[in-house]
């Protein structure tokens, strides 16, 4: 089973650029899309349909803003819309996809860039989303969260680590958030199979960032311990180019 995370900064625009086209090469089973920025009734689907997906959408009530999304070509047996939230569920940034085996969630942790305020908000959210996940865990143990984190765990995680310290997404307090989330068992399926450096998930569109490579790796997808021995591979498809972050892929034994 592969199951696929990509933020695509805006699905509209991703499909103009071939989204379709990676997605059957992909072969991914499951897939994961953040920032969606549309309603579901404003974007034609008949081409992901056709190559065997079913599409749930969470998106945003402010329009072309967040939005998160869940495309199967497996069946889910329910499908969660949000987190119970009143604002995150009101900037659509939870959604989850029960399976036989597992339950996939897609989310879009907020970004803290733009000021004080929404930095206050996203540690809100990682306060809330910690807590919601450990609950979740007591009746669904066997959980896969993809997406877009908006956080580097590890100097390894970032271009240049010590003129970023004080830049939101690598600030002191959401690393120790993501070191809390790791050692609480979670398990971060990327580094499972890959320690090495310079693997990245987003880049700025400023001053050619993506072509020297220096980027910033905050997408992530991580499984509970329980799913740890079922991982198989795991990586990162830099080439796609659809968005201004590039998917993350993981597959289990199923």
């Amino acid at each position: 089973m592969k199951i696929l995370s990509y933020n695509v900064n805006g699905i509209r625009a991703a499909l103009k650029k071939n989204l379709v086209g990676y997605l059957k090469d992909s072969q991914a089973h499951v897939v994961c899309i953040q920032e969606l920025k549309a309603l579901q009734g404003q974007v034609e689907m008949e081409e992901i349909e056709s190559i065997g997906y079913k599409h749930y959408w969470f998106s945003a009530q402010k329009k072309g803003y967040s939005g998160v999304g869940i495309w199967s070509k497996v069946e889910p047996k329910h499908i969660e819309y949000g987190c119970g939230h009143e604002l995150f569920d009101f900037e659509g940034r939870v959604i989850r996809a029960d399976f036989e085996e597992c339950s996939v969630i897609s989310a879009y942790f907020p970004s803290g860039t733009t000021g004080d305020v929404r930095q206050d908000i996203k540690y809100e959210f990682l306060e809330y989303f910690f807590e919601y996940i450990e609950d979740l865990r007591k009746t669904i143990p066997n959980l896969i969260i993809c997406g877009d984190y908006n956080i580097c765990h590890k100097a390894i995680d970032i271009h240049n680590p010590v003129s970023n310290k004080n830049s939101s997404g690598f600030l002191p307090e959401e690393r120790e958030w993501m070191d809390q989330w790791f050692e609480n068992g979670m398990v971060d399926s990327l580094r499972k199979y890959n320690p090495e450096p310079d693997l990245y998930t987003w880049w700025s569109y400023r001053a050619n960032a993506r072509a020297n490579n220096k980027g910033w790796r905050i997408d992530y997808i991580s499984v509970t311990e329980e799913l740890e021995s079922k991982i198989q591979a795991s990586g990162v498809d830099a080439h796609a180019v659809h968005s201004d972050h590039c998917p993350i892929w993981l597959v289990m034994d199923s």
